[in-house]
């Protein structure tokens, strides 16, 4: 019998990729509850220093059990928020997972962009299931 519920994040899973000199850093982890997320971008700030975006997407149960989902796309083009989202979604997945991007000075257009961090993001959900 198929279960109807999300699989837990139960570790930490990175990825990194560069697309046209920018760099990308994804990361899928478990989250507890949405005011983990404070912390955890706290965390990647202090970590990738010199990216300027810091898009995710989270989906967690809250005290009913019931799905919570939301994105972030932190001023960046192209909607990278909800492409992580769509990620988490797609695979069934219950965690954060979220994606900084540091410039490497070649604009990617709304597509690239896109295209970018559905790759990382997708990237760190592929080294989670190999390991």
């Amino acid at each position: 019998m198929l279960s109807s519920y999300p699989v837990r994040i139960d570790r930490p899973s990175e990825f990194s990729l560069t697309a046209e000199r920018s760099r990308f850093y994804a990361l899928l982890a478990p989250l507890v509850s949405p005011a983990d997320m404070d912390a955890l971008l706290k965390t990647r700030r202090r970590d990738y220093r010199k990216a300027v975006h810091h898009c995710w997407a989270y989906r967690c149960r809250d005290a009913a059990g019931a799905i919570v989902e939301t994105s972030k796309d932190d001023g960046e083009v192209g909607h990278p928020g909800r492409v992580l989202l769509e990620l988490l979604k797609k695979h069934d997945l219950e965690g954060v997972l979220l994606v900084s991007r540091i410039f490497g000075g070649v604009k990617l257009g709304v597509g690239g962009v896109s295209r970018a961090f559905r790759d990382a993001g997708q990237g760190a959900i592929n080294t989670a299931v190999r390991t």
